[in-house]
This record gives structure tokens, sequence and C-alpha cells, in this order.
């Protein structure tokens, strides 16, 4: 058994987010039906849509009609979730908002994954993750070697909202097994935007450089080998980097040369350029250095890695043959997920039957997930983002650090935000004093979370079979980056090395360089699914009464926030690529220089391709959709809006029917109207730092608002505190102090 099964979900989301949220939620054997109008779903030629909608009965049914809207209305009156994506205003017009359906559905979970925000100037737009990432900053965050937006071929903002979105409704739902109620969340595309790329910024320090394609830091960039080969050197950490000289014979030089970044760049690119790729791989790995070859997507989806953590699905299909895809993304010991079938279309809804409803209860105050206690050893982004994403959702999330810190523990805005919403701990696990006081605490806390290289938690005593055996309701959820099995399980790793190796760096580079995505994907995708993950094991403790293990890692993740991209069979169509600072996919869907700022413009018919023709007073040509974004149409755009007040422009092409919006830079994004009326960033003190903005939050919840009720701790700031709340006595407290056990 699931941790979902027999919940019902509709689903009547298009596209990305709000399939792939239902997705996630079917693989752990809820019951989906997804809805789709007479036209069918806006991205049903897309080869993702074959992973996005697996597990799904799929239905037809036009709101339009009477007939239509009551078969809808129905469906929701049975389901345990009404999922949604529309614009604002159209639930309302079609009576199928939140506030209307939880009134006469008391125990629905209402889910509206708009792809923009809910309210505002640009929130009617028809979805492009390009427009949503420019709204936001995300593409001028993106490294580049010019002062231009860059527009991402992975559309990471909506896999992140997917995946929050999935989190999200399975946090309601735990909640409506404590209160009986359900309730109304929205989880936007503006959510997903700031939790892949966390807004931050301390206002006493400036804000952080961009970035270039390669990567800024010496120790943290892409490499070329003698024979023309691609790696990623993935040193973040100064031991790991001390290493890599020891590799190249530079010890004596290593102090000099940190202290002069461009020294050591250069120095570095020059002694890579002496061996092949392979050649350097094979002598950095032997000195355990996290480092990692470019690859392709396909090679790295096709390969035994993939294989031996069984990350890789085929099912049939009835005309296109066998089709492979990313299998689900995080393994339960106790409640697995599973991949049963592509999406079956079905000639009339089922007909389940009402939700009965008993009595309110009263619950824990705060957000859906409150009383619920996470012990969190993760570091870096990874483990400890998720805890600040169940932070939010009203978990009492614990930091708990040795006294050398998190290292990648700053004053810095990323840290900040990353680990935001939690308490500090200051506990050394290697003290036997300090394990058995962790497995006590654990003996009261509900998950343990860690990011451990394999076999550390082990020799630290705290593995699952210890965490079980002092609390057989304790959830543990530990990362890795290349899973539990197969021949790199050991390694250590880091985000880019799985951009690198999984082909996000080959894929945003196209026919030039590789490039490395400036937003660390696969961390953020790992701290949302872990969120999510542990949320899914909640609800399914409630019904086994039993914890469990729970496993993922950077690799799977590799593969989740390429979903849509790797799904593979005979004559799939290709996949857009990138290229040097990739303005877009085409002429009429790419980013633009007006004489004050940027816009993002895209025309997908033939009709809005001539509006902008007359809009602009360029002329278009016979085939403008077919046009390259660097080719002559491109160009000719490109001079006539370079002369536009950029508000002129998108007032006059939106007039015409054409979608385009601002495409804002960092500092604008966080004081943009828009963004202001959507609560996309907040600002709060921190104690010692200041002044701060960060996110909000990534979701919305009508009854149990969540949100961050904390600043982010320094080392070991409520250690006292926390232990007194899990009933450890002064006396004690002091003497763990004496001891070191405890700072």
């Amino acid at each position: 058994m699931s941790a979902y099964r027999g919940v019902r979900i509709v689903d009547f989301s298009q596209g990305v987010a709000g399939p792939m949220a239902a997705m996630l939620l079917g693989d752990l054997e809820a019951e989906v039906v997804k809805v789709e109008p007479p036209g069918g779903d806006r991205m049903a030629g897309h080869p993702g849509y074959l992973a996005w909608n697996r597990n799904k009965q799929v239905v037809t049914l036009d709101l339009e009609t009477g007939e239509g809207l009551a078969a809808a209305k129905r469906l929701a009156a049975g389901a345990d979730v009404a999922l949604f994506d529309a614009a604002p205003g159209r639930l309302e017009a079609l009576g199928l908002d939140g506030p209307t359906l939880t009134a006469a559905h008391p125990h629905l979970v209402h889910a509206w994954m708009p792809p923009y925000g809910t309210t505002g100037a640009w929130s009617d737009l028809p979805a492009h993750h390009s427009l949503l990432a420019g709204l936001t900053g995300v593409a001028f965050r993106q490294g580049a070697w010019s002062d231009a937006p860059v527009h991402l071929v992975i559309p990471i903002c909506w896999y992140a909202q997917a995946v929050l979105g999935a989190g999200a409704i399975g946090a309601a739902l735990f909640e409506r097994s404590r209160s009986g109620r359900g309730q109304a969340l929205t989880v936007s595309g503006l959510h997903g935007s700031a939790q892949a790329a966390p807004p931050a910024l301390v206002l006493s320090e400036p804000p952080l450089p961009r970035g270039t394609p390669p990567g800024a830091n010496p120790r943290y960039r892409l490499y070329q080998g003698s024979d023309g080969e691609w790696f990623f050197l993935g040193t973040l950490f100064t031991g790991f980097y001390r290493k890599a000289f020891e590799v190249l014979g530079l010890e004596d030089a290593f102090e000099a040369l940190e202290a002069d970044m461009l020294a050591a760049r250069d120095l570095l690119e020059g002694m890579f350029l002496t061996r092949t790729r392979d050649e350097w791989l094979e002598a950095l790995r032997a000195n355990d250095v996290p480092c990692a070859p470019v690859g392709s997507r396909e090679a790295w989806f096709a390969g035994a890695a993939v294989a031996e953590g069984g990350l890789r699905i085929v099912l049939p299909h009835p005309e296109l043959g066998e089709v492979a895809m990313p299998g689900p993304p995080v393994k339960f010991s106790a409640t697995p997920a599973s991949v049963r079938a592509l999406p079956q279309t079905v000639a009339e809804p089922p007909a389940w039957p009402g939700r009965s409803v008993g009595p309110a209860r009263a619950g824990p105050a705060g957000g859906p997930l409150a009383g619920v206690k996470v012990l969190n050893l993760g570091t870096v982004i990874a483990g400890a983002y998720a805890g600040t994403i169940l932070a939010q959702l009203g978990a009492d999330v614990i930091k708990i650090e040795p006294r050398e810190a998190d290292m990648f523990r700053s004053d810095g805005s990323q840290f900040l935000a990353y680990n935001r919403g939690t308490r500090g701990l200051g506990l050394d696990l290697k003290r036997p004093e300090g394990r058995d006081l962790f497995l006590e605490l654990a003996r009261g806390a509900d998950v343990v979370i860690d990011n451990y290289r394999l076999g550390v938690r082990g020799r630290l005593g705290i593995d699952f079979a210890a965490l079980k055996a002092v609390n057989p309701r304790l959830i543990s959820c530990s990362i890795n980056a290349y899973g539990e099995t197969g021949a790199r399980a050991a390694l250590p790793g880091f985000d880019p090395l799985l951009q690198a190796e999984g082909g996000m760096m080959a894929a945003q580079g196209g026919d030039g360089d590789p490039i490395l995505h400036t937003i660390a994907v696969n961390d953020i995708a790992t701290a949302a699914t872990v969120a999510s993950a542990v949320v899914a094991a909640l609800n399914a403790r409630e019904r086994t009464g039993e914890g469990q293990e729970v496993l993922t890692s950077l690799m799977a993740q590799s593969l989740l926030f390429q979903s849509g991209e790797l799904v593979t069979y005979d004559g799939r169509p290709p996949n857009d690529l990138g290229g040097v600072d990739c303005p877009g996919v085409s002429a009429l869907h790419r980013y633009y220089a007006c004489a004050d700022g940027w816009i993002g413009l895209v025309a997908e018919t033939a009709a809005e391709a001539q509006a902008v023709g007359r809009v602009l007073g360029v002329e278009i040509g016979e085939a403008p959709l077919a046009e390259p974004r660097d080719g002559a149409l491109a160009e000719r755009i490109a001079a006539a809006l370079a002369d536009w007040i950029r508000a002129e422009a998108l007032a006059s092409l939106r007039s015409a029917g054409v979608a385009a919006a601002p495409v804002l830079r960092g500092g604008e994004a966080l004081e943009d109207d828009f963004l202001a009326q959507n609560r996309f960033v907040e600002g709060w003190d921190h104690p010692r730092l200041g002044p701060m903005v960060t996110a909000t939050g990534y979701t919305e919840f009508s009854r149990t608002p969540g949100g961050f009720r904390r600043p982010t701790p320094d080392l070991g700031q409520h250690s006292a505190e926390v232990l007194a709340d899990y009933g450890i006595a002064p006396e004690r407290i002091a003497a763990l102090i004496a001891a070191g056990a405890v700072f």
C-alpha cells in the first residue's frame, strides 16, 4: 500500500506543473482522473505529457456546456482533491473556485496552481516558462557573458512548482486527517520560481555577482581537456580543492592561489589542457576529488548509473511502441511508489460517491504541519533547504550542526534563505554523549533528515535501524548523490556534477560550450522532493502507525527535473537546445531589449505573428513561426524594439493579442508592483545582520496559513531552548554543554 491509496484526485490542469504534481501523487497510488477540454491538454503533443499524466484516467469534458460543468462538479463532490491551473477569475465564473467548492464540500482539498500569480497585470498571460522566468528575475540570474537575460531550456520553475504542489496537497491531506476538514491552497508559478531561485538580499550588503557560463569560482567550474572534452571540477569545499591541487602537483602554490582566484582560474585552465578529459577524471577520482564529465541527457538516461538506481521505466504504448521515462524519484521502504500505466483515455468519468464528513476536530494551531517535529542534519542546499520548506508548512525544524558548522554556513543571503524558519542546535554526534542525546531526541521526533555520504550514518550509529529501535514511528529521510546502490553510491557529489553528466549543461549550451546553470537545479529539486516525500510518509504513517526509511538522490532529481525532456520512444521530436547567452527558442519566442529594459515575447500563431509585424512595423515574412532566434526576423524585431519604451511596447503588443511581459533584473524583482501584489517577497529583520528580503513562502493555505515564523538561526543559537522543549532537564543540559557534546 502506498501513501495516497484511496485518495481521489480530479485534475483539471494542463501543461507541466499541475499534471506533474498529480503524477507524483498518482505514483503513490492516488486515483487520478484528468479532465481535459475538447481540444485536449495544451501540451498533449509534448513527449512529457506521457510522463506527467501516467497512472491517470483521462476524460474529456466541455466546461462551457451545462452538462460538462455539471459532470465536473460531480467529480469534485466525490474527490478528495480538485486541482486547477486556470487564470484568475476563470474558476469563479464557473463556480469551481476554492471558497465555493470547499464551502459546498468541507472534506475537499482545492489546489490552485496558476502559471504566474493570483492577481495583477500579468496573471492572465498564456503559460510560457520564459515569461515566468523573465517576470521573476530568473532569466537575469543565469550566468552570461553579456548583460542580457538568458532563456532556460529546462522549465525549472514549473518543475519546482509541481513538486511544491504535490507536497502542499499532501500537507493539506495530512492536516485533514487531524481536523476532518479540507481547505483551499495555492501554489503558483511565482511560488515555484521563488523556491527554485530564492530571491534574497541582505540590505546592508551588495547583491551577489551574476556569474559566467562556465562558473565564476575556479574551484567550482567547467574545464576543458586536451581533447576538447569538458568536465566539471566540483571542489566547493577547501578539503576537496586541496586534493585537486595534490593531483596537479601544486600543493606548494595552494595558499597563494587561494588568495587570487583569477590567477588560479588561468593556471587550472592551462594545466587541464595538457591531458585528455578522461585522464584527468581518472586521476582526480583516484584522490577522491568530486568531478564529472559533461555528457548528453540521452546517454545519461540510457547509462548504467540510472539503470542501477532503478530510475528508468519502460511501458508499452499502442502506437509509439516502448516508451521510456524516469521512474519515481523517491524510494519508500514501506509504502513504495510505482508507475503502473501510461495515461488511459476513458469515455465517461467515474461515478465517485460523495465523501461523508464527520464533526470537525481541533488540530494544532499553525500551518498544516503544525506539531510535526523534524531533526535536520542536512547541510549545504539540498538537505538544509528541505527543512526550510517543511518549516514554512508549519513543522518545528531543528537545524543540527557540529562545532565546525554546516560547510555552507555564511552571513550571505543565500544561506540565510535556504535555512530560514528553523531553530539551531549545536551537537557533536562523534561524542558518545552527543550520539546518545540525538537518539533520545529522535524518540520524541517525527522526522530525521540527512544528506551524509553513504556509510556515514552507520558509522555515527544513527542509521535507520538505530532510529527505528528507539522510535518505530520515526521517518528517516536520507539523501546522497548517486543513490544507495551501484558503483557510484559512495562517491561525493555536488549539484553541478549531476548537471554535467545528467545533460543539463550540454542542453543549455546547445552547439556551443556547456553552460553551468546558476540555479542549483538538482539541489533545489532535491530539497522540494524531500519535503514532499516526508509529507507523503507522514500521510502513510497516519494509516499504518509505522515510520519508514525514505531515500532519494541528486541523481534522481537530474531525471525528475528533465522528465519531459527524457521521455524516449522511436521518432520522438527533438528537445529545444540553448546556446551562448541564449535569448529564446525562435524569433517569435525570445527576449528583446527595449530602450529602457527587456521584454519577453511569445507569438504562437500566424495571426499573432502578423500582429507583431503590425505593432512594430516590421516585415514578418512567409513562415515567421519557423524563423530562428538569431536570424533576419529576430534582427528586424530587435532593431524595432530598441527604440521603444518598455511599458509602451508591452501595452501595444498585449492590446494586439500578443503574449509579452517585462524581463526584470534581480533588483527590479524585489520592488516590482506585480510581484508585490502577489507577495513574492517580504522584508524581515535578522537579529544580528539587520534588514533582509527573502521569499514570503512557497504555498498559501486558506484555513491553516503557514509561512516563516523565525529568522535563520546562528550556529547553535537555540541549543538550550530546543533541549528543554524535548524534555531534557536543565542540569543535564548544563552538563552536556560542559562536556562539549552540546554547544
